[in-house]
Formats: structure tokens, C-alpha cells, sequence
């Protein structure tokens, strides 16, 4: 039983890896941008804003990488789109970035 207990032990320690949520994902190394959703603006952005969630070993993870806290650092009132980027260092080190373009 002992051994048990230790085998599911490290089992759950040693699964513990750093992910970040992408459309397509490598195993030692990603770094891919995509498309979250847009708005019927017409008008063609002038401003970026970003926010941002790291990760580490997936036991640590911190961020607001909320839309409103992107559009807020961009000085966007008016939302045109919203894309994200994620990045995945041999599942040690993620980050999640939200990336608003507007007005």
C-alpha cells in the first residue's frame, strides 16, 4: 500500500507541466497567435493594448489576462478585434497573452 501511495504521489508531482491554451500545441517548444473573437466595428484600429498569465512548471500562475484589463492598458474605449498569443518553453514556463486592437 505504502508503494502505492508513492507511485500515485509522483505520478501527480512529476504530471505537473506548464500549458498555455493554443490551437495547436508543440512538445518542447510553442509559440503560436490566433484569433479570439472580433466586434462589427468599422473603423480601422489606431491602438494595441496586451495583458498577460505566466505559468510555471503549471504549479504557479499568476495574471489578468482579461479583455478589459487589455483594452484598459491600450487606452481602447471602442474594440475592433481581439486576439491572443501563447507561448510553451518545454512545459516549465507558459504565457497567455491577450491582445486587443481598437479605438
Amino acid at each position: 500500500m505504502k508503494k502505492f501511495l508513492m507511485l500515485l504521489a509522483s505520478a501527480v508531482l512529476l504530471s505537473g507541466c506548464a500549458t498555455a491554451t493554443m490551437p495547436v500545441s508543440g512538445l518542447l517548444y510553442a509559440n503560436v497567435k490566433a484569433p479570439l473573437t472580433a466586434t462589427a466595428s468599422t473603423e480601422k484600429p489606431t491602438r494595441v493594448g496586451r495583458a498577460s498569465t505566466r505559468s510555471i512548471l503549471g504549479l504557479i500562475a499568476s495574471g489578468d489576462a482579461t479583455i478589459q484589463t487589455a483594452a484598459r492598458n491600450g487606452g481602447i474605449t471602442e474594440i475592433h478585434h481581439v486576439d491572443y498569443e501563447a507561448q510553451n518553453f518545454f512545459g516549465v514556463l507558459a504565457e497567455y497573452t491577450v491582445v486587443v486592437y481598437g479605438n
